[in-house]
């Protein structure tokens, strides 16, 4: 028997989201660190890290985050026996693994958006190559990969509800948790809907905040493309 959709229900719904925050805040941390690893090295003079940072990221780019979410859950205990990492680790690395190959393209598109003669005056200077990059092109560059690693978190937060397919109860798969109970899939996920909505748009108004605090404003479809392997 269903029963009604009541407001106690908005209870698990809230826990869900609150972990899909959690979810999204560390794998978007870990991420970005990973990524900007893997952007600077694309753009290193060393051949080896470039190719190392390609294939990386040509790969992650051309696998659906779905594939990738199955592959870490059901994979690494299977590579790796004795080795199970619970529902939310599974998921931080899949959706870790999914952020990073993506921020590391606008790590290099920023780096490379950066005027080439900044990169001359630093050659002009003296400076090394991770001098320059330091003290010269990163802190531009920071300036320009905030927008669209703005945009890219807002993906990743409606990504994560891919998640639901481990059982991880984040706010999708608590939505049909309450549907199980209610059979009312229209007030629950328009309640979802309206969730996942709070988030985006909160993390979309920092962004804006920062464009209006620093007045840039990029367009990352404008970024350069990537280059070739």
């Amino acid at each position: 028997m269903f029963r009604p959709f009541e407001w106690q229900d908005l209870v698990p719904l809230a826990e869900g989201a609150w972990l899909t925050i959690q979810l999204c805040a560390v794998s978007g941390v870990l991420g970005v660190i990973f990524g900007l690893i893997l952007g600077i090295a694309r753009t290193s003079p060393s051949r080896i890290a470039r190719w190392i940072s390609t294939i990386y990221i040509s790969c992650v780019r051309g696998i659906p985050v779905l594939v990738i979410i199955f592959f870490v859950f059901f994979g690494i205990p299977l590579l790796f026996p004795g080795l199970e990492p619970d529902k939310f680790s599974s998921a931080v690395i899949a959706l870790t693994c999914f952020a990073a190959a993506y921020v590391a393209e606008i790590v290099r598109g920023s780096i490379e958006a950066v005027e080439k003669g900044q990169s001359e005056a630093a050659d002009a200077l003296g400076l090394d190559y991770w001098r320059k990059l330091r003290y010269v092109i990163l802190p531009q560059a920071v300036k320009i990969m905030v927008p669209p690693g703005i945009g890219f978190l807002i993906g990743l937060v409606k990504d994560s509800s891919l998640v639901t397919v481990t059982g991880l109860l984040e706010l999708t798969h608590a939505g049909n948790v309450v549907t199980n109970l209610t059979g009312d899939p229209i007030k629950t996920f328009l309640v979802v809907a309206a969730m996942y909505f709070a988030i985006c748009y909160s993390i979309s108004l920092l962004g804006r905040l920062y464009e209006k605090r620093t007045g840039i404003h990029v367009d990352p479809l404008k970024l350069p493309e990537p280059a070739g392997l």
